[in-house]
């Protein structure tokens, strides 16, 4: 039963992310493309996407929370918790709200470090033309 949550969680992270990546691409490309120029805009919307996944998927699937279902508690006569059907959708719900934390996290500082990138390379082109 375990392996199955372990799985299901993996899955729904993935497919989270995935959402999250199609709905990003457009406008991070477009970023990506302003800010730097050449064909290496490619290369790091590739690096953003993956990015994206690992957090994503890294955030969603918290092994260390997964862990009390199959080790027992550190006080006597404690048992191992149960995977019950609450325990399913509690735990669905904690991979998606997690999966989508940890890439919100993840995107702000990339458009926080993206809006300072367009402020300079803004300025080089005004200080061009002047």
């Amino acid at each position: 039963m375990f392996i199955t949550l372990l799985v299901a969680t993996f899955v729904i992270a993935f497919v989270v992310s995935t959402i999250v990546v199609l709905f990003f691409s457009k406008p991070a490309d477009k970023i990506l493309n302003r800010i730097i120029s050449d064909a290496i805009s490619t290369a790091w919307s590739k690096y953003l996407k993956f990015a994206i996944y690992v957090t994503g998927i890294s955030s969603g699937v918290r092994i260390w929370d997964l862990e009390k279902y199959i080790t027992r508690q550190n006080f006597e006569g404690s048992e191992v918790i149960q995977l019950t059907a609450e325990r399913w959708v509690f735990e669905i719900y904690r991979t998606v709200i997690g999966t989508l934390s940890g890439i919100a996290w993840m995107l702000l500082v990339f458009f926080i470090f993206a809006l300072v990138a367009y402020v300079v390379v803004r300025a080089f082109e005004l200080k061009k033309q002047g």
